[in-house]
């Protein structure tokens, strides 16, 4: 095989798969604490229009990424209130979270569409999305912060008699994966396709979530989870042009019928045992019991 060629497909799966690294690793701190948030779509939309909107009127990459990173923080923070103090279902109100950024995205970005912008390079991320992963990794096993978000997670009633503020922590776990979705977002629109178009981020979402569960909470396994996904993704769309014919609509759907195997894996007890899943996640925490 031609040289050029192996590294430009390399090149390739890097820029591909590293919104799915940052939007992973921070479902996954979300779900370490024990808190499934299924709005990580809603949350990368959102992140992608509002800082291709902030880089048209302002043509500030760093405001760009900022105000892109805090429409994430925002939208984690609904999330937070809503199933933290209220205790709203964590499943149904990620899904509503999703279909929430999915339509004010839309409306937002509008009369963005086909708006020309100057992209930034996508290496410079590439680069943190690796600093990340071992960041993340180091956190949560050589760290007594990270001791602490897992003991939450494992149950949150020990961890509360201990004396650690559970909704606290579950909190600020939260909003860390909202800021790291927006991230994933803002890369798309503004480095990965300097553009804007309605749900652009294609499923991505949906796939993070999965590989989260599919890593066994696990940040390594995530980014090899994520590289191999990206690899097979730039695979099938050269299919064709080996002969090879498989249904466009085959692609469209895998997202969500991943998503759906992962809702499965999770809610079986003895699976969620067997892949070292976070034991009280889904599950409310009240400070009475």
């Amino acid at each position: 095989m031609n040289f050029d060629l192996i590294i430009s497909i390399i090149n390739i799966v890097l820029i591909a798969t590293t919104p799915l690294v940052f939007a992973s690793m921070g479902e996954l701190i979300t779900e370490k604490s024990g808190v499934l948030n299924l709005g990580v779509e809603g949350m990368m939309l959102v992140g992608a229009v509002t800082a291709f909107v902030t880089l048209v009127i302002t043509e500030n990459y760093f405001l760009t990424f900022l105000i892109g990173t805090l429409s994430g923080v925002i939208m984690a923070s609904l999330f937070a209130f809503l199933v933290l103090i209220l205790m709203s279902n964590q499943v149904a109100t990620g899904l509503a979270l999703t279909i929430f950024g999915i339509g004010l995205s839309s409306m937002i970005g509008k009369k963005y569409i086909g708006t020309p912008i100057v992209g930034v390079s996508p290496y410079y991320f590439i680069v943190f999305s690796f600093i990340l992963v071992f960041l993340i990794s180091y956190f949560l096993y050589k760290t007594k912060s990270g001791l602490i978000l897992r003991a939450v997670g494992e149950s949150h009633t020990s961890a509360h008699a201990q004396g650690y503020n559970v909704i606290k922590i579950r909190f600020l776990s939260i909003i860390f994966g909202g800021a790291m979705c927006a991230l994933a977002g803002s890369y798309m629109s503004i480095a990965y396709a300097p553009m804007w178009q309605e749900n652009m981020v294609a499923g991505r979402g949906w796939i993070a979530l999965a590989l989260v569960v599919f890593a066994t909470w696990k940040p390594g396994r995530a980014l090899l989870g994520a590289y191999i996904f990206g690899s097979v993704s730039i695979l099938q769309m050269n299919l064709q042009g080996f002969g090879v014919r498989i249904p466009a609509q085959f692609f469209v759907m895998a997202p969500y019928l991943a998503t759906i195997i992962v809702l499965v894996i999770i809610s079986n007890d003895r699976l969620r045992i067997k892949l070292s899943a976070p034991a009280c996640l889904t599950l409310p925490f009240f400070k009475g019991r």
